[in-house]
């Protein structure tokens, strides 16, 4: 495969897995279009024409030709400089790395990771919250990611692998849909009992295994490993962590249980005010299933070797 058929396919899987209506994914993309269409002649030079087919902003070809043949990959969780000065050394030892690809996103990915945040606006009123009530909790949130990362140096990884002539990509939210997605169904069709039971439900996958004898594994963050679990909500997609102003919404819809990624202190101490217990999977976990369970997609489409670094194991189901 080439590199862009490889990232065009890791969008398409990230679009099978969204949690969003084909219908909402649609609006989007076409609300991308009309407001390129209305920008002025100067304005569209410098607009993200991959947005009006992607829906995912934080997914990207940061270098490197479309065209170009890939027969082994470097894939980690996070790429910097190191991982692809580290690229270059094993080709030059032998070991030959057409593509670096990273699960956190670097360059425009990383610039524009609060434009993706919109996906979690749909997904709430999925879930039963007034479409106006979704749009006001999450535009508050979406803003205060945007300027956190305004001022951010989002070039440096893309400048070395153009030095170097290293291609690279960054793949975010198609492969937390992947994840939010198969854990989502574990806990509808299992439906554990308990908090335990939910940990012990993420300890029957490799990734979780890894990260627990790393000190890194699920853990019970709010509530007691004997409390009734009820209804659980999967939340690790769209981005970043959503909206503080969502879990007193999350408590009326009669969800008892978050299953979460990670979560920041201010999240922390928002949420354990609404008797919602919290179990934490695990973010370099989460992230390793996702990228693993994509990658397992991609296997069926033709051969490519993967080479693990910065924090991925290569885990085949």
């Amino acid at each position: 495969m080439n590199l862009g058929a490889i990232y065009d396919f890791f969008v398409r899987e990230g679009i099978r897995r969204d949690p969003r209506k084909k219908s909402q994914i649609t609006r989007a993309l076409s609300s991308q279009k009309i407001k390129y269409k209305k920008l002025s002649k100067v304005s569209k030079k410098f607009f993200d024409k991959e947005c009006l087919t992607n829906p995912y902003s934080d997914t990207r070809i940061l270098y490197g030709d479309r065209k170009k043949n890939i027969r082994r990959v470097l894939v980690g969780i996070d790429i910097e400089i190191g991982e692809l000065l580290m690229a270059r050394k094993l080709s030059e030892q032998g070991t030959e790395i057409d593509l670096v690809i990273g699960h956190h996103p670097e360059g425009i990915a990383l610039s524009g990771l609060d434009e993706v945040m919109h996906l979690q606006t749909d997904c709430l009123v999925n879930l039963g919250i007034d479409p106006g009530v979704a749009q006001r909790m999450m535009e508050s949130r979406i803003g205060e990611v945007g300027r956190r990362l305004h001022g951010a140096n989002h070039s440096r990884a893309v400048d070395a692998a153009r030095l170097l002539g290293q291609p690279f990509m960054c793949c975010h939210t198609p492969a937390d849909n992947h994840v939010a997605e198969y854990l989502q169904k574990k806990m509808d069709r299992l439906r554990p009992k308990t908090l335990q039971d939910i940990v012990h439900v993420l300890l029957k996958e490799p990734e979780y295994q890894d990260a627990a004898a790393n000190k890194a594994g699920p853990t019970i963050l709010i509530g007691e490993a004997k409390d009734n679990a009820g209804k659980i909500i999967v939340d690790m997609t769209g981005g970043t962590e959503g909206s503080v102003d969502l879990f007193g919404r999350l408590s009326q819809l009669g969800i008892k249980t978050q299953l979460s990624m990670h979560l920041s202190e201010q999240h922390y101490k928002k949420i354990k005010l609404e008797n919602i217990n919290v179990v934490i999977a695990g973010h370099m976990a989460s992230d390793n299933l996702g990228m693993n369970l994509l990658l397992d997609q991609l296997d069926r489409k033709g051969k490519i070797e993967v080479v693990a670094c910065s924090g991925f194991r290569r885990v085949r189901r």
